[in-house]
């Protein structure tokens, strides 16, 4: 069977007439299939979607709305499911993933995009499902979609001062689990705009390399490109970009001026404190922003190890390593929750933990992540992360820095991870807070710990403590 994608010679007969009217819209029809791949086998948006835009051959318009159609769709599945729920006369989840995420792609177009008017959202939905090999959900789609229209104004959403878990699951679409976590702990209205913070897009955000150029210098440069460019906020390297499109496509990137790397991200590695001719670990390097970032402090006479149990994702530490010139950053393939034997015998100056975590702190950057993280993945991570902060404490000097970092918001793997470590670990205290670096001081707790939110910092949620070797 020839590909219809193929142009065919001649006048095209009434049938294939036909196909070309009822055909939805490519870059709807790209996004309805990411969404399908991402809901029925767990796939990562980010990747499903760059993999579907690479094989098409959409113009930028088009690329854009897919992925506006897929981020938004997955961001706000929360605050669709709940209307669609109320115009259904059966459970959203019993609906085949196809059907289901139709519904909620013609959802988003209604209810969440004003520039696309009511009857072509439910055309399209239909046509794509057609064109998904499912005529005989047409009249379902149809049906519910059109009701949605139709009915959607008059189905009040729970209200934050009357019902702060179902304002946060429904209004501001989180999973009920994690609506429920954030309003014990930080009350209705903090939970509120934290939850909202995480609906709206992320900052880019650039870190200086300072063995090539200054923040001032950089920043000088980028404004020729980027006129709204402008310093960051908290980390003394960081610039916001505003407009830029892809950064990785800017000269100075390319020349190895400048790192893609958020703020608060930025600022572990502030409190970390390299120094110049330190011997630094990096025990889960990938994908190695914070490992570049070090290696541009210590210098030349400075050494870093990158660690990573993932050979893949360390090629990305040394593809880096090399645009940066960094030569003194080492990767090595270990997974430090194990032993720490592959950072060989010599015990270095300071060490990173950034450990693998729920990842609740970059909900901003990944919406589909609050729909894949479970509410037993915390406790379970938080075994893995302590194990790997204990492998660390054996290959520090005595007198030396060891930094734990999660970009998480939970208490299960955060502070518990800490006290529970300390609590074993009778050679090991807590920073000084009052002696930590200058530029965190706005973001740390009475106990020393690093702490930033999205809605307080517009950065990255990130926690981290520092630690000393006493013995």
């Amino acid at each position: 069977m020839s590909s219809p994608t193929r142009p065919r010679r001649g006048r095209p007969d009434a049938r294939s007439r036909e196909r070309g009217r009822d055909a939805p819209t490519q870059a709807r029809r790209l996004a309805l299939r990411v969404l399908e791949r991402v809901e029925r086998t767990g796939a990562y948006a980010d990747l499903a979607l760059h993999a579907e835009l690479g094989r098409s051959r959409l113009a930028k318009s088009d690329r854009a709305l897919a992925t506006e159609l897929v981020y938004g769709t997955l961001r706000w599945r929360g605050r669709l499911d709940y209307p669609l729920s109320h115009v259904l006369d059966r459970e959203l989840t019993k609906l085949e993933p196809t059907v289901r995420c139709a519904l909620r792609l013609g959802a988003y177009q209604l209810l969440l995009m004003d520039r696309i008017p009511a009857n072509a959202a439910v055309d399209e939905a239909v046509r794509c499902v057609r064109a998904a090999g499912l005529e005989r959900a047409s009249g379902l789609v149809n049906a519910v979609l059109r009701r949605l229209a139709d009915e959607a104004a008059g189905i009040p959403l729970p209200e934050l001062d009357k019902d702060p878990v179902g304002h946060l699951t429904h209004a501001l679409s989180l999973p009920g689990w994690l609506s429920e976590r954030w309003v014990e702990r930080l009350g209705a209205e903090e939970a509120a705009a934290l939850a909202a913070a995480c609906n709206r897009p992320a900052p880019t955000t650039v870190r200086a390399n300072r063995r090539r150029t200054s923040r001032d210098a950089l920043l000088l440069a980028l404004k020729q490109r980027v006129p709204d460019a402008e310093p960051g906020r908290l980390a003394p390297d960081a610039i916001r970009l505003r407009g830029a499109g892809d950064p990785s496509r800017d000269p100075d990137f390319r020349g190895g001026s400048f790192t893609v790397q958020d703020e608060a991200s930025q600022l572990v590695v502030e409190l970390l404190a390299p120094e110049p001719g330190e011997r630094i670990l990096d025990t889960c390097a990938a994908p190695g922003t914070k490992a570049t970032a070090i290696a541009e402090r210590v210098g030349e006479t400075g050494r870093v190890l990158a660690l990573d149990r993932h050979a893949r994702r360390l090629d990305l530490v040394a593809r880096d390593a090399r645009r940066l010139a960094l030569p003194n950053l080492e990767t090595r393939v270990a997974d430090a929750s194990r032993d720490l034997s592959a950072a060989g015998r010599e015990p270095f100056d300071r060490v990173l933990v950034d450990a693998p975590c729920s990842g609740l702190g970059a909900l901003r950057r990944n919406p589909d992540l609050r729909w894949r993280v479970s509410p037993e993945d915390p406790a379970r991570l938080a075994r893995t992360q302590l194990a790997i902060l204990r492998h660390a404490a054996t290959v520090l000097r005595p007198g030396g820095t060891l930094v734990y970092s999660t970009c998480t918001f939970a208490p299960e793997e955060n502070e518990a991870v800490v006290d529970a470590f300390l609590a074993s670990e009778a050679g090991f205290r807590p920073a000084d807070p009052g002696r930590l670096p200058d530029c965190v001081a706005g973001v740390v707790d009475p106990r020393g710990h690093l702490r930033c939110w999205p809605h307080r910092h517009d950065t990255d949620g990130f926690f981290a403590a520092r630690l000393e070797r006493t013995s």
